[in-house]
């Protein structure tokens, strides 16, 4: 798999999208479970009516996700920035530098959003919180792909939290998927698109730090012409309770979503079962750094 990804790396973007689109319809025509996913939650999101219309190019663009990760992880670091081609509110990385108390991204799975933190990387240094995948050489090719100069990851736990931290004391950035599933304990039940979703609460605690919240996205552009990169100022700001921020941010991400619903991975298991848990201790981070 790892000599295959490295082959599939040297591919051009248009033709990785191609075999992507492919690859996605191939998935959701082969898995049942995949497809009912899918189909479940465009619909609670988006409606029977709209979830029709978006469905075949969510199908595809998923699976467009998946081989782009090739280039995105494998090609030098100026190579992949470089297909950023476009970038949309710059001027709120500026402001919240100058601001000095460091900046939270937040990427939803929306577009390429392998590339945001690699991007982003270019600029300044930026620690991104990342779960370790069970596969040891799947482990490898992440850490190989998304290790750079100013990039710097943090395992899913009270080390990598530390970490995190200790980035936005320094005046930096870091960066988290905030749509992704925690683990049992270290979530709350709260609602997404109107259902109740097992919810991070990471990114609720790290925004009540003091640190500037942009929620960031890179639109994947027809014809593999590369990425518009998105950056945004919250509609509301992001206060109150550690649930009643991170209730926010589910609202935050369902703006984004909605701004181009045919990019974001519908088949990703959002709402799992319900599990029996209390939240776990995490460092304090309610004080400004």
């Amino acid at each position: 798999m790892r000599i295959l990804f490295r082959l599939l790396g040297h591919l051009p973007l248009s033709w990785l999208h191609a075999l992507g689109a492919a690859l996605g319809w191939l998935v959701w025509l082969c898995s049942p479970t995949y497809r009912r996913h899918m189909d479940e939650n465009m619909q609670l999101a988006l409606g029977e009516e709209e979830a029709r219309r978006v469905r075949p190019v969510a199908i595809g663009e998923a699976g467009k996700t998946g081989l782009e990760l090739t280039r995105v992880w494998l090609r030098p670091l100026a190579e992949t920035a470089a297909r950023v081609v476009e970038v949309s509110g710059w001027d709120l990385v500026e402001a919240a530098t100058r601001r000095g108390r460091g900046i939270l991204y937040l990427t939803p799975h929306l577009g390429c959003f392998e590339i945001t933190a690699q991007y982003l990387s270019t600029q300044a240094p930026i620690t991104c919180l990342y779960r370790p995948p069970k596969r040891e050489w799947l482990q490898k090719l992440i850490e190989d792909g998304r290790a750079r100069a100013q990039l710097h990851l943090a395992a899913a736990d009270l080390s990598g939290v530390r970490s995190l931290l200790k980035a936005l004391k320094r005046g930096e950035a870091v960066g988290m998927l905030p749509d992704q599933v925690p683990k049992s304990g270290d979530g709350r039940w709260l609602d997404f698109f109107g259902k109740p979703a097992y919810t991070m609460t990471l990114a609720a605690r790290l925004a009540g730090s003091g640190a500037t919240v942009v929620m960031v996205w890179a639109e994947r552009l027809p014809g593999g012409a590369g990425y518009h990169f998105h950056l945004q100022a919250p509609t509301q700001a992001i206060e109150g309770t550690i649930e009643e921020r991170a209730q926010q941010i589910n609202r935050e991400i369902e703006q984004l979503i909605r701004q181009c619903p045919g990019q974001y991975l519908w088949g990703y298991n959002r709402y799992k079962g319900r599990r029996r848990s209390q939240a776990l201790p995490l460092p304090e981070c309610e004080q400004a750094p």
